[in-house]
């Protein structure tokens, strides 16, 4: 996801995280396609995630930000927040992603916000909202994720 150091957690969920040895903002990493992408997690909770992305470097051939660069967006983001409802003994798997297009941007900076719409025991829904930089849509998406026990650690 770019620079981790500058993702805000919640204090007390770092904390949970730091007594089992575990460094938060490395766990919550987009990897190589997130990295690749520059998509930053700004601010992360399971209320809230927030995130940005640059336009420039992931458009689609007319010049317009990719369709599936906003699916990235969202998808990181919305796993975020369920890896963060799950807590330390859970893993998020997505397993739905549906994304609606509103408007092309060809320049700037993308933000999107993930908010709720079901946090339960076995699965999570997250709305993201993708703005641009006038703050208008350009993207709604939904992301449903599964939650898996964690597998214990080895050794």
């Amino acid at each position: 996801m770019g620079e981790q150091s500058k993702v805000k957690f919640p204090q007390g969920v770092v904390d949970e995280y730091a007594a089992l040895g575990i460094d938060l903002p490395a766990l919550f990493s987009a990897g190589h396609l997130g990295t690749r992408m520059g998509v930053q997690v700004l601010e992360a909770s399971a209320e809230r995630v927030v995130g940005t992305m640059p336009v420039e470097g992931n458009t689609q051939p007319y010049g317009l930000l990719h369709g599936g660069a906003s699916a990235v967006l969202a998808e990181t983001l919305g796993s975020v927040g369920a890896m963060l409802h799950g807590g330390i003994t859970k893993i998020a798997v997505g397993v739905d992603l549906n994304c609606t297009h509103h408007r092309g941007v060809r320049s700037g900076l993308v933000t999107g916000v993930a908010t709720p719409v079901h946090r339960g025991r076995s699965t999570a829904t997250y709305e993201v909202v993708i703005t641009d930089e006038d703050g208008k849509r350009v993207c709604s998406a939904r992301l449903t994720c599964l939650l898996r026990d964690a597998e214990a650690p080895r050794g």
